[in-house]
């Protein structure tokens, strides 16, 4: 795929997002998550996971232990560390990838940052806890800043956007602004639209058709597309047959400039990507 490629810096080195879409494996240790909720609540079997999405391809395992599903009300910061905590102590120094860890807290995220994550990924994009940005500062970890609609409890609930573009970008600018006054570097940060995340289907599928309009921003984007309810709602199905949605979801938008693609599935998609990828180079 043709896009600018930029170099994510993080702890040990960078990171490069570049031609090649990257897959961030998803592993939710949570018991609530709105598709695997409970598969991998044990330690033991969150670490075998990510070991395994690394070996199909992750470039990145992204591990949370709070549901952001519509609808979740969220958990305290020593219950979210309960989850995720045993996760990261199973996991230490056996990863060849980055460790992202899922949060909006402080507490989670720097106490991840101690057992080897190197990525904060924030759904509130800064909004529940502005100390984040300070925390990748000092820590020069890389910063995921995702577009969310209020919050998980209500994000569906409130009236929809007039121009989800017009908000997207926005709000993207506003967090930029906010972690920059705060020291994190730009090339710490990544952008997240947050597809599903107080919007409704064809706001959706305008995002993702229109990645580009966020390229003035000068930043690698990163989409979440695996599983989402909009894939559903076109084709009639629950969350756990979407895999072929997911799949397709993935490479359209990598095609429209996505850096990174957030998957559940990771082998399936990083052999679509790889075949898509060979196609437009040739």
């Amino acid at each position: 795929m043709s896009r600018k490629p930029y170099e994510l810096e993080l702890p040990a080195g960078r990171l490069v997002l570049g031609d090649e879409t990257l897959v961030m494996g998803v592993v939710n240790v949570t018991p609530d998550s709105f598709s695997d909720g409970g598969d991998f609540l044990d330690a033991d079997r969150a670490a075998e996971q990510a070991l395994r999405l690394e070996s199909e391809g992750a470039s990145i395992i992204d591990i949370g232990g709070e549901s952001t599903r519509p609808g979740s009300e969220g958990v305290s910061a020593e219950v979210e560390w309960s989850r995720v905590g045993p996760a990261l102590e199973k996991l230490r120094g056996r990863l060849q990838v980055p460790i992202s860890i899922d949060t909006t807290k402080f507490e989670v995220a720097g106490r991840a940052l101690d057992l080897g994550a190197a990525i904060i990924n924030d759904v509130s994009g800064l909004r529940f806890e502005p100390r984040l940005a300070e925390l990748a500062a000092r820590r020069h970890a890389g910063l995921i800043l995702m577009h969310m609609r209020h919050t998980p409890a209500s994000m569906q609930a409130l009236p929809f956007s007039p121009d989800i573009l017009e908000e997207v970008e926005g709000f993207f600018r506003s967090a930029v602004e906010i972690a920059v006054a705060a020291g994190v570097a730009r090339e710490q940060l990544v952008l997240d639209p947050g597809i599903g995340f107080g919007k409704d289907t064809r706001q959706n599928l305008q995002l993702i058709n229109h990645l580009d309009r966020f390229s003035g921003l000068n930043l690698p984007l990163m989409v979440g597309v695996s599983r989402k309810s909009f894939i559903g709602k076109l084709l009639g199905n629950e969350p756990h047959e979407r895999l072929f949605g997911s799949v397709g979801a993935g490479i359209m938008a990598a095609l429209r400039g996505a850096h990174m693609v957030r998957a559940h599935d990771v082998k399936p998609l990083c052999e679509a990507l790889r075949l898509a990828e060979a196609i437009a180079r040739s």
